[in-house]
């Protein structure tokens, strides 16, 4: 069973979305073809779900670049009384990308992780696969996949029939284990025989300086910079970093080389909201497509 995995990272989706790109261009067939099972968290959600829907990756990198700036326009500058982004243009974006389809009409196998706030719980959104899970069948695609993107502090979160939902990032940004588990409890797949494939949205470089200040607060967590009067989203990204880490981990410890992570260095900290580097971040996934491409055809050809 093989399994497509893709992380959370807000605009830095569309580093994985230039590889899938390559990976159609080069094959000729759409991504989704070559896989069993497709998971993806916050932006890898939107990504996945393009991907289940049958969405030319072309055009789902138009999009980013179109409402990219849309999204990430500010309606606060720290988000203290309310949310930094407003999600207005963001459920406009998901009804146009993915229009009147809900999880019931999806019978390819898709999870899209979130976290159920009104209870306290990790949730996953499941496509109509077999899997037990009626509650939640009638419910919107576009609206799966906004509380899998509602970041705390920077979008406020979905409500879903009075479930507050919001990033599935926080508790797996890397949804490899994800897709790992379903196989293995819901398909019943021994551990040999599953394959992922998961791609990063690019390692990010994020220091903090010691300081004499013993008492941390929102200066060091949440970075105020008076120049671009913005603040750095620094905590969550440290937070969603070590999410895809510690479980590509022990993804690489359980499947061994059946497990192929593609992600790159970024020699510096890009924000998920930094929309200034799209372009340098679609360069920078072209050239690791090429530097992986050997392992990626090895990976997509092996039991074809």
């Amino acid at each position: 069973m093989k399994i497509l995995s893709i992380d959370g990272g807000g605009i830095r989706g569309v580093f994985a979305i230039a590889i899938l790109q390559l990976i159609e261009e080069e094959y000729g067939v759409r991504v989704g073809e070559h896989f069993d099972v497709i998971t993806g968290a916050s932006t890898g959600s939107i990504i996945g779900t393009s991907i289940v829907l049958n969405k030319n990756m072309a055009d789902v990198m138009g999009y980013y670049k179109k409402y990219g700036k849309k999204i990430f326009k500010r309606q606060s500058k720290i988000g203290l009384f309310k949310s930094v982004y407003g999600d207005r243009y963001l459920r406009y974006f998901f009804q146009k990308a993915f229009g009147d389809y809900s999880l019931q009409d999806i019978q390819k196998p898709l999870l899209i992780p979130s976290v159920d706030v009104t209870h306290g719980k990790p949730y996953i959104y499941r496509s109509n696969y077999g899997h037990d899970q009626s509650e939640s069948s009638n419910i919107k695609l576009w609206d799966a996949v906004l509380s899998s993107c509602s970041a705390p502090i920077y979008f406020p979160p979905n409500n879903i029939s009075n479930q507050i939902s919001i990033d599935g990032g926080l508790w797996s940004n890397n949804p490899s284990l994800v897709g790992m588990t379903e196989a293995i409890h819901h398909f019943k797949r021994d551990i040999g025989d599953i394959k992922i494939l998961s791609l990063g949205t690019g390692l990010q470089d994020i220091e903090f300086n010691i300081e004499k200040e013993k008492d941390w607060g929102l200066k060091q967590w949440l970075p105020f910079h008076l120049l671009t009067m913005k603040v750095t989203p620094k905590l969550l990204d440290l937070v969603l970093h070590l999410s895809s880490e510690s479980t590509s981990y022990h993804c690489k410890l359980l499947l061994n080389d059946r497990y192929l992570r593609i992600n790159k260095d970024l020699g510096k900290e890009i924000s998920f909201d930094e929309i200034k580097y799209i372009d340098e971040l679609i360069q920078l996934g072209k050239e690791t497509y090429l530097e992986n491409q050997k392992s990626i055809e090895r990976f997509l050809e092996e039991n074809r």
